[in-house]
């Protein structure tokens, strides 16, 4: 992939809208979410959705620590899944990512400074004030193989709709950059919906 890549997703929509673009502005994938009980999510290759590329799905609808499993649209080959500590990721943002096969986890989500997410959070529900905290406040998360920060995801300031910039700081298989992408989306979307 080209990086850094720019995931945005419009604000004041019924459904969630996400687009992911490399540095040369080609889009990378797409996704729409509808509002459903059950978590199911497609990945396309672009806006028209004619190119299924991933499928995204939750077992349980309700779950403290939810996990998402990924699988390849084309083949229904299980790909790996990302789990949330639900406990833990009320304060800072805690996501395993498995590819299929293994027991433990090869990556990890996590925040780079959990308090800019909470005066983030806070300060976005006051009226007028809440318009300024995206120009003011930029959580950060980071994608971790051991200790080692492979991938970084940073909000930018923007008015109408959520950015952020996806930034590449170590080398990955295919395979790994796949799986980082798919739990980095998945996080996203949650962290949509917590508000």
């Amino acid at each position: 992939m080209n990086y850094p890549l720019t995931v945005s997703f419009k604000l004041l929509t019924l459904t969630s809208q996400l687009t992911v673009t490399d540095a040369s502005g080609n889009t990378v994938c797409y996704l729409k979410r509808k509002l459903s009980w059950k978590e199911k999510i497609t990945i396309f290759a672009d806006s028209n959705q004619t190119d299924p590329l991933f499928n995204i799905e939750s077992k349980k609808v309700f779950a403290v620590s939810p996990v998402y499993t990924f699988t390849d649209a084309k083949t229904g080959a299980e790909l790996g899944n990302v789990t949330c500590n639900g406990w833990k990721s009320l304060w800072n943002i805690d996501y395993q990512i498995r590819p299929s096969g293994l027991d433990n986890a090869t990556l990890a989500i996590d925040e780079e400074n959990p308090w800019i997410k909470v005066m983030d959070s806070v300060l976005g529900e006051i009226p007028v004030i809440g318009l300024a905290t995206s120009f003011l406040f930029h959580p950060a998360y980071l994608v971790k193989r051991g200790d080692a920060k492979v991938l970084r995801l940073v909000k930018k300031p923007s008015l109408f709709e959520s950015k952020f910039e996806l930034e590449k700081h170590s080398e990955l298989s295919e395979s790994e950059e796949t799986l980082a992408l798919l739990g980095l989306l998945v996080m996203v979307l949650a962290a949509k919906n917590r508000g």
